[in-house]
């Protein structure tokens, strides 16, 4: 039996008209497209960076939370990746240092805060 070590993706809900631009903001943190399966492929889109992928579930409706969100390591410099982002036209707000390190929170197109963060916390810590 194998055993899980991490996390392996996160579904989020994103309209079909933002599904693109979504696209284009994960591009940004250094994720790429993959094919999904090929049942499921007309109404998802999936994304990948490293062993982490991000399910993109195309819903007329999505349900996004105000306060829930995920959270990536910037791909490689920290003030690189948020200039990226700003320059791609997406929003970002400096948030406080909780372990000593830059983080902030990204507004992805169909509304989800996004953490982006120059390091992780600590293991072991909670920040």
């Amino acid at each position: 039996m194998a055993t899980v070590v991490e996390l392996h993706h996160v579904s989020l809900e994103v309209p079909p008209e933002e599904v693109e631009r979504t696209v284009a903001f994960w591009t940004v943190l250094g994720f790429e497209r993959l094919p999904a399966p090929e049942a499921i492929a007309e109404y998802v889109t999936w994304l990948e960076r490293g062993q982490n992928q991000i399910h993109l579930i195309h819903t007329p409706e999505p349900s996004v939370p105000s306060l829930g969100h995920p959270a990536v390591v910037a791909p490689g410099d920290f003030e690189a990746t948020i200039a990226a982002l700003r320059d791609a036209g997406f929003e970002f707000e400096e948030s406080q240092q909780l372990w000593g390190e830059r983080r902030g929170f990204a507004l992805a197109p169909a509304g989800h805060r996004v953490e982006v963060m120059a390091a992780p916390p600590p293991p072991g810590s909670a920040g």
